[in-house]
């Protein structure tokens, strides 16, 4: 069964809950270990959404899309690579990316996140998909230019870590299978990327267990798991949505 979960502000109070159409199931206790649903439904028109998750950590993968790396002619890599961006860059659906004062051009990247649920370190492959709580729609926003600017030094923290820069939501889904989604990414209502996940180099349950055995992975952390091609240009104005079916869209304004 499919769950889509939500955080919000109602009022000055921020709740979680579980979508049912147009509304709210308000739940208490703890989204990810024991999330007690009440008989209170609330508009979703009456709320503001939040990022559905808090993440002490989000991290993004690098070349873990087959079509993408044939394509810029990157190696096969031995291991998962991977950045981590910052939390001052995490941005609720439906809020404005900011372009950062630097000039460059300022780049979408659709993907899928892996939502954990539980502790998750150094686990085995086997065991993996027991710490994933669910999936979300997430764009890993960059300003491409500044990555390779300095021969001696390789940016990806600072050009992926601006204010605003990792827009995820608008739910976390459970009970999906993430081998059958399909990411698409539209700019200005204009789709530019439309791909499988199935076509990942390291796959959801083998992004887990080989990132646990470097970092260990709490509730309500992400994992990116790295866009594939379409990868454009945004001008301020534009409006970004990335969309997965079973998930929802997520839509971001880039001004």
């Amino acid at each position: 069964m499919t769950n889509h979960w939500v955080r919000f502000m109602e009022g000055q109070s921020i709740r979680f809950g579980r979508m049912q159409g147009e509304q709210i199931q308000v739940c208490e206790g703890d989204m990810f270990i024991h999330a007690v649903p009440t008989q209170r439904l609330v508009p979703l028109t009456d709320v503001e959404l939040l990022t559905p998750v808090q993440p002490t950590k989000v991290i993004a993968l690098w070349n873990n899309f087959h079509a993408l790396g044939e394509k810029l002619h990157l190696p096969v890599p031995k291991e998962p690579l991977y950045l981590i961006k910052s939390p001052n860059s995490y941005l609720a659906p439906g809020g404005t990316i900011r372009k950062p004062p630097c000039d460059g051009k300022v780049v979408f990247e659709g993907e899928l996140g892996i939502v954990i649920g539980k502790t998750c370190k150094q686990v085995p492959e086997h065991e993996a998909l027991d710490h994933v709580f669910g999936y979300t729609c997430a764009n890993d926003v960059t300003v491409a230019d500044i990555l390779n600017r300095d021969a001696s030094f390789a940016q990806w923290v600072r050009a992926k870590g601006f204010d605003t820069f990792c827009p995820f939501g608008p739910v976390v889904a459970t009970g999906l299978d993430p081998a059958k989604l399909v990411v698409r990414t539209l700019l200005n209502g204009e789709v530019r990327q439309d791909y499988p996940i199935s076509d990942m180099r390291f796959s959801v349950a083998q992004l887990v267990s080989l990132i646990s055995q470097d970092i260990t992975l709490y509730p309500g952390d992400i994992i990116l798991c790295g866009t594939s091609v379409g990868v454009g240009a945004m001008k301020p104005g534009s409006t970004v949505a990335v969309e997965i079916a079973g998930i929802g869209k997520l839509s971001n304004r880039f001004e």
